[in-house]
Order: structure tokens, then C-alpha cells, then sequence
């Protein structure tokens, strides 16, 4: 009998794959000269921000963070801001020239070698930076100081292990291209059996999307009682606004319009005038909810002390809710810088349930601080000292937020009048 042989085996693969799941974010420090005096050791943080399912925080120090210096240097320190044990990652950490010449001072450990790799977080709080990132004389005289501003962007790789068979094999699946279809077909005009007549601007679309889109175009083409209903004239909205909506209602995306940003804004008017405004006013009589919420998310990015009170208003004539929530917690742990603009103005004289809602978010951001949040406390801000003025305060305002709300406003306007230059925080 002939000697059996064994069948060939096929050797099976695996992969082990490390590598860094990378995110960056962007800390700008409005006011550095204010800043200065706070302390050696004492810090200004950023929001936390998440890379490789971990929360990080950018820390800077106006005075540094090392007493042998002197306060000749300030410091800078990326923390890990959430649980974890022996995160290793790599940084990077840049001051930004705002000359535009880029000349930036950039400290980073990607695309180098580490003699001992990268570098370990042992736990909640532990930082990696500079205490001699730059000389604090050097720095006020160049071009990363822009009027009193500074800008630090900060890049984490966390590093990640894993066996991934996927790739020895895999097959690549493109992005969905149905809004392009759907693009061409509103650009082609195809088959197209409704004509909007938008102030003697003409646009042909298709009814069955329309409607599939908008439950009142919807009602509008199948529920009305009128059979002619080919032309449709438009009278409450501009020909460019009507052109961004079947843009969106085809494509599922927003136009690429340099108007789409409400930033410079300074009168009341204008951030509803903008083409973002208008579009979000569009989303809200055609019921588009996801095309409110890009809107929204537009609009979010411009909120600051002069505009946020414009936005809020904005975001209430239209049921913006998630923009609205958003407006009143910024204004409320900004409330005096708020309350000092133009826009706050047209909120006392126009918009009076927005001020009580306002005062209801006051008194909620206030309970978060002294339940252990990190926001600073809102009544903190109208401190100058006198412990009994804020308790008065206070407590005139926790008994009746809705009905007060209009009292309390004068209450805090006068008694930040008041204040002498020597009381000043």
C-alpha cells in the first residue's frame, strides 16, 4: 500500500494594525492683556474636544505654569480631560502667525520618530506641553498677538491597535450619488409639471418630488381643490431663496454661497436678511426639518455677544429649537456683555416672553454651578464684592422668574451703572 500523503493546507492571514485616530481643534484667546495677572499656575481652558473616544482640553497659562520663571513665559498643555489609563498618543501644538506670512511655531511629534514612541497618560488630568512655550515679552511683540488675540491649534493622534481582516479583502462601496441624479433632473428640466413664478423669475420642478419632500407641497398639489395648478406664483419669498430650496429638496445639501455666513453682522435686520435667514424662514413654511437644522447649524457658528441675540430671535420666529436652546445658554453665561449690545435692546422692546425664557435659563445655569458644574456662575458675573447685592438679586429673581422678568432687567442695568471705576472686577 502506498504511503497516504496529506491534502495541501491553506494558511489562513490576520492583520495587526496600529495606528492613530487623529482630531484637532482650534483655542482662541480673545483679550490676553486681561488674562495676564491671573497667577503663575493658574490656567485658561478650552472646551473639551474628543479624539479616539477620549475628551482632551487645551490649558493656558498668561503667567506660566512654573513659579522658578517668574511669569517670563507662558505655558501651554494639552490635558487629558476624561477617565482613561495609559493613553498613549501623540501632539502637536501651534501658534498661529496671523500675519498671513504662516510662519507659525509649531511643536509636534507626527511624522518623526520617538526614541521611546509615543507618549503615555496615566490618568484623568495628566497633561503633555511646554512651561516655556514662549517668552511672554517676545510673544506681545509679534505677529502670533493680533489685536489682543491669540490662536493655538492643537492636533492629538490617540494611538489604537486591532486585528482587521477586512482590509486584506475588501471592496470599496462609493458615496450615494442620488442627488446628483435628482440635480440633473432639476437642471435638465425633464418631465418637469410645476412652474413656480417667483416675482417674474421662472423655476420647473416635479410635483411627485415636491411632494415627497415637503408634506405641504403635498397638501398644495394633491389635497387642493383647484385641478390647474401647473404655474404657482410666489410672492413671500426671493427668487435666490426659492432656488437655494430646490436645491436642498433635490440634492439634500445647501448651496455653496459665500452669504450663507451671517458673520459682520450689526443691525437687527440683517441676520434675517441674510440668505441663510431667509432659507431658514423657507424650511420652517415648507416644513424641512432637516433643512432647518442645516440652517441652524450655519447660524450656531456665528453666535457671539453682538449677534446672539439677533439669532435667538431669529431662531424663535421660525421654531429653530435646538439654535434657540443654544442662544440662551450662551447669552446666559455671557449675560452682561450680552446685555450691553445693540441687539439685547430689541429683545427688551419687541420680545418680552424671550426674556423671561432667557431668565429661566439664568436660573438654570445657576443651579448647574452650584451643583458642581464647570460653567462659571452667571450671578458671579454681576459680583463687584458686595455679597448682599447678589444675594438680593438672587432671591428677587427665584420667586417669580415669568412675572419679574421685566423689573429685574432695570434691577440689573441700574446696579451695573452704579458700580465706580475702583469696584471694577
Amino acid at each position: 500500500m502506498p504511503p497516504t500523503t496529506s491534502p495541501p493546507c491553506t494558511p489562513t492571514t490576520s492583520l495587526s494594525i496600529t495606528e492613530t485616530v487623529n482630531g484637532s481643534h482650534r483655542f482662541t484667546i480673545q483679550g490676553y492683556s486681561l488674562a495676564k495677572g491671573i497667577g503663575v499656575g493658574k490656567h485658561i481652558a478650552s472646551e473639551n474636544f474628543t479624539v479616539g473616544g477620549y475628551q482632551w482640553a487645551i490649558y493656558f497659562y498668561p503667567d506660566g505654569k512654573n513659579p522658578e520663571d517668574n511669569s517670563s513665559y507662558v505655558s501651554v498643555f494639552i490635558a487629558l480631560a476624561s477617565e482613561g489609563t495609559d493613553v498613549r498618543a501623540l501632539f502637536e501644538l501651534t501658534l498661529i502667525d496671523q500675519s498671513g506670512e504662516g510662519k507659525h511655531k509649531v511643536h509636534s511629534h507626527f511624522d518623526r520618530s520617538l526614541e521611546s514612541g509615543p507618549y503615555t497618560l496615566k490618568y484623568r488630568g495628566s497633561m503633555w506641553g511646554y512651561k516655556r512655550f514662549f517668552r511672554r515679552a517676545m510673544l506681545e511683540t509679534s505677529n502670533f498677538l493680533k489685536d489682543d488675540c491669540l490662536k493655538i491649534h492643537c492636533t492629538v493622534g490617540v494611538v489604537v491597535s486591532a486585528i482587521d481582516c477586512s482590509r486584506l479583502h475588501s471592496i470599496k462601496v462609493p458615496e450615494s450619488d442620488i442627488g446628483n441624479h435628482f440635480g440633473m433632473l432639476l437642471e435638465n428640466e425633464e418631465c418637469s409639471d410645476i412652474t413656480f413664478n417667483v416675482h417674474g423669475e421662472k423655476f420647473h420642478a416635479h410635483k411627485l418630488v415636491l411632494a415627497a419632500r415637503s408634506p405641504v407641497f403635498e397638501s398644495e398639489f394633491f389635497y387642493a381643490l383647484e385641478e390647474d395648478n401647473r404655474e404657482v406664483f410666489v410672492t413671500d419669498t426671493e427668487p435666490k431663496v426659492f432656488k437655494a430650496l430646490l436645491h436642498f429638496i433635490y440634492k439634500d445639501t445647501l448651496v455653496e454661497d459665500e452669504e450663507l455666513s451671517v458673520s459682520g453682522s450689526s443691525s437687527m435686520s440683517s441676520v434675517s436678511d441674510t440668505l441663510v435667514g431667509k432659507l431658514l424662514a423657507a424650511a420652517d413654511k415648507y416644513d424641512l426639518p432637516r433643512l432647518r437644522l442645516m440652517c441652524e447649524s450655519v447660524l450656531c457658528k456665528d453666535i457671539s455677544v453682538n449677534s446672539v441675540a439677533k439669532i435667538l430671535a431669529l431662531a424663535d420666529s421660525f421654531n429653530a429649537m435646538d439654535l434657540k436652546s443654544v442662544c440662551l445658554k450662551f447669552a446666559a453665561e455671557n449675560l452682561i456683555a450680552v446685555m450691553r449690545s445693540d441687539g439685547f435692546e430689541y429683545l427688551k422692546e419687541n420680545c418680552p416672553l424671550l426674556q423671561s425664557e432667557l431668565l429661566k435659563t439664568v436660573a438654570g445655569c445657576e443651579e448647574e454651578f452650584s451643583g458642581g458644574g464647570k460653567s462659571r456662575s452667571v450671578w458671579g458675573q454681576f459680583s463687584d464684592g458686595d455679597d448682599t447685592n447678589d444675594r438680593s438679586v438672587r432671591q428677587q429673581t427665584w420667586e417669580n422668574v415669568g412675572e419679574r422678568s421685566q423689573g429685574l432687567w432695570v434691577q440689573l442695568d441700574d446696579g451695573d451703572g452704579d458700580r465706580s471705576p475702583d469696584q471694577a472686577d
